[in-house]
């Protein structure tokens, strides 16, 4: 994260929040299943087997899996896009969470959801350098470890001493996401959708235009 520009770190804080948005409205409207965080669906998935809940298994399974085709969906354009392939990734996660949306306006229900974690995984694709993710945008586990790490570095008097705030960031954008998502979510319902999608929308364009900006243009000819 250290090598990313300060504008696109502020650029991941929002995605951060997005996925904490998306991921609130999920659990809260189906049944406590989620769109971004796959260790909970991991979970929800072996005590469905364990316990003999097979339609809990079956969804937490189909979210996993959704989950992971958004990823390679997302690797794909990494590949193809070139320049362009952090906006051509987003958006890709525009045009899923504006479908779950009309999806949830005439038939809610889990099929939403699965949109949802294949627009989740697909925007892990954002922040991307050599096939590998630079920045977990829809997990925080990672965060809260690299936090603990940087603290106990600067406790040690380690040069780098506030290594651990954008980290610190990225994880309040997350739970500030989830407030929102949860608020708006008891508000209006599946309708919050079009919220995250137009949210989405603004990000890519943003993504777009500091992406642009920031891509080495070529010499003139001597």
């Amino acid at each position: 994260m250290h090598r990313t520009e300060s504008p696109l770190i502020a650029v991941a804080v929002c995605l951060a929040a997005l996925a904490g948005f998306v991921d609130a409205l999920a659990f809260t409207s189906l049944g406590g299943f989620f769109a971004s965080f796959m260790s909970g669906n991991s979970t929800r998935l072996g005590v469905g087997l364990g316990q003999g809940l097979g339609g809990d298994a079956l969804t937490a399974g189909g979210l996993i899996l959704s989950f992971v085709s958004g990823v390679i969906v997302s690797s794909v354009i990494v590949r193809a896009a070139g320049a362009r392939r952090k906006a051509a990734v987003m958006a890709v996660v525009t045009a899923l969470l504006t479908l779950a949306a009309i999806v949830a306006t005439v038939m809610p229900g889990p099929l939403v959801l699965v949109l949802l974690a294949a627009a989740m995984g697909t925007e892990n694709g954002v922040f991307n350098r050599d096939g590998e993710v630079t920045i977990g945008l829809t997990y925080m586990t990672g965060s809260l470890v690299r936090i603990g790490q940087k603290l106990a570095g600067a406790l040690m008097g380690d040069q780098d001493r506030w290594g651990w705030i954008p980290y610190l960031a990225l994880w309040l954008g997350f739970v500030a996401g989830v407030v929102s998502g949860a608020a708006s979510q008891l508000r209006w319902g599946w309708d919050a959708l079009w919220l995250a999608a137009l949210i989405a929308a603004v990000l890519t364009l943003a993504i777009a235009r500091l992406t642009g900006a920031t891509r080495p243009q070529p010499r003139p000819a001597t």
